[in-house]
């Protein structure tokens, strides 16, 4: 009994700092409400529980590229094909914002490419616990000349 009372006030003192350290963590990483900067823009997931996904899903993907897409006479001329890497964001109502093209061909295929994703149908929004969720996507359009 008398090692438990003299170990006691010893676990106090090493625990407090402890304590201390995890509290002013959580006080950093959780703004309070109405705190300067505390509305900040809603946080971009780079994986969801649920990633967007294109309305009608593959299949439809394949019809919405194929029936719009005009493939650049200069790509055409240069016999110029591959991947355009186009990284944008879904936002929780499905809407694409910020399309860039983060790896291009060139040759009018990298335009093209950002013209169809501007183009496409609202997607269905990612999802965390339930709740739709902004959502980074980076997308692989490949460019093939019909011979």
């Amino acid at each position: 009994m008398f090692r438990i009372l003299v170990l006691l006030p010893w676990c106090v003192l090493l625990a407090g700092p402890l304590l201390a350290q995890t509290a002013s963590t959580t006080a950093l990483t959780q703004p309070e409400a109405g705190a300067a900067g505390a509305a900040a823009v809603p946080m971009v997931y780079n994986i969801a529980e649920q990633m967007p996904a294109f309305p009608g899903g593959a299949p439809a993907f394949q019809r919405f590229l194929r029936d719009k897409i005009r493939y650049p006479e200069e790509a055409l001329r240069k016999g110029l094909e591959g991947k355009v890497h186009i990284s944008f964001i879904i936002d929780e109502e499905g809407r694409i914002q910020d399309a860039k093209v983060v790896k291009g061909l060139g040759a009018g295929l990298d335009e093209e490419a950002l013209r169809l994703v501007r183009i496409m149908p609202w997607w269905m929004p990612g999802r965390v616990q339930g709740q739709p969720v902004r959502v980074a996507y980076t997308l692989p359009i490949q460019f093939r000349a019909l011979k």
